[in-house]
This record gives structure tokens, C-alpha cells and sequence, in this order.
């Protein structure tokens, strides 16, 4: 059986009815930091990324217009679960090895500039899960805030009983360790 290269679980996205509403939510409540985002007039919905923590991110979506392309979903809830997005190194890796393990998949769409590629598998052949998987840079969708300014691997922060590293996230965004002293000294042993 030929695996399907993923680096990571991205994200989780939402669709709700009231977007403003749970975009409020999420930041005020939760402390979500607002990234990328668009409109897609076509589909009459919107999207918008979010980072919450270290290393958690979701996706809202929500319907613009009459005739989204979420009324369907949104029919009967006010909002849940729409789809989970894993990042690949290789969209067509992926493709190959779900044709190779007999998984349909849909809407692939490789978008202009080479920042998306994607497809689709649907829930019916995904235990109940709309699977995104996906090709793409993930430090290009996040809010400036939440990355390392100025293309730095890390930054450390002296404190009074130790350190706070932060380091560059292989999956975007960074990630906060705090260190004792004697912790610092182990590392420094160790790296010596």
C-alpha cells in the first residue's frame, strides 16, 4: 500500500451562518489572531485563517450571498466541522497514491502562482470527513504576529530563572520552550 505523504494536520475549518459573530468569538474569547483571508464571489463565501497558541490554526467559512456554496452544509446547523486540511510536500505524490490505494478524490485545483494546490476526498470515502490535502507554504497564510520578523530561526529572551526560546515551526508560525537554568546548561553541555 503506497502512504500518502503528509507533514501535518493544518487545520480544522468551521462553517457558520453569523461569520462576524463567530469571528468575534474566536478572537475575543479565545485569543484567535486573524491571517489571510478572501472573499470568493463565485462560491459567494468567505474564508479566513486563524492561529490560536503556539501551533494550532483553524479556518472560518461563511456564506456571503444567496446560493453559497455552504448553503447545503448550513441547511439544518448553525456551524461545525466542514473540513480538516493536511499539508503534503507534493500534491501529485498524493494524487498518485490515492489512485494507487483506489481513494477517489475531487476539485483538484492547482491555484495561479503555485501558493495552492489541492484536492478533495468526500466524506462518504472518508469515514464521515471531508478531507482537504493540500501543497503550500504555511508561513505565507499567517498573521505577521505569529511568525518570526525578518526570516530569523529563533529568538531567545533572558528571564530571571532561565530563558524563553522561540523557534521557527517547520509547519509555519513558531513555537515557545521555556527553559531553567539548569536546563540551559544541559543544552549548552550537550551541544559542546
Amino acid at each position: 500500500m503506497k502512504k500518502v505523504n503528509l507533514l501535518r494536520l493544518d487545520h480544522v475549518a468551521i462553517a457558520v451562518r453569523d461569520f462576524e459573530k463567530a469571528h468575534a468569538f474566536f478572537t475575543k474569547v479565545f485569543g484567535a489572531v486573524p491571517g489571510t483571508f478572501s472573499e470568493v464571489p463565485g462560491m459567494n463565501y468567505i474564508w479566513k485563517n486563524y492561529a490560536l497558541g503556539d501551533l494550532s490554526r483553524m479556518e472560518l467559512l461563511g456564506p456571503t450571498a444567496p446560493d453559497s456554496f455552504l448553503d447545503g452544509f448550513l441547511k439544518t446547523r448553525e456551524g461545525g466541522v466542514h473540513h480538516m486540511t493536511f499539508q503534503t510536500p507534493d500534491i501529485q505524490e498524493a494524487r498518485a497514491a490515492l489512485e494507487a490505494n483506489g481513494i477517489p478524490y475531487f476539485g483538484y485545483n492547482e491555484y495561479v502562482g503555485g501558493v495552492w494546490k489541492e484536492l478533495f476526498i468526500h466524506p462518504r470515502d472518508a469515514f464521515g470527513v471531508l478531507i482537504q490535502i493540500a501543497e503550500f507554504t504555511a508561513d505565507d497564510w499567517l498573521a505577521p504576529e505569529v511568525k518570526l520578523p525578518g526570516g530569523k530561526r529563533f529568538h531567545v529572551e533572558k528571564g530571571a530563572h532561565g530563558a524563553v526560546l522561540t523557534m521557527e515551526h517547520p509547519g509555519g508560525g513558531m513555537a515557545r520552550f521555556e527553559l531553567t537554568r539548569a536546563e540551559i546548561d544541559a543544552l549548552i553541555k550537550e551541544l559542546s
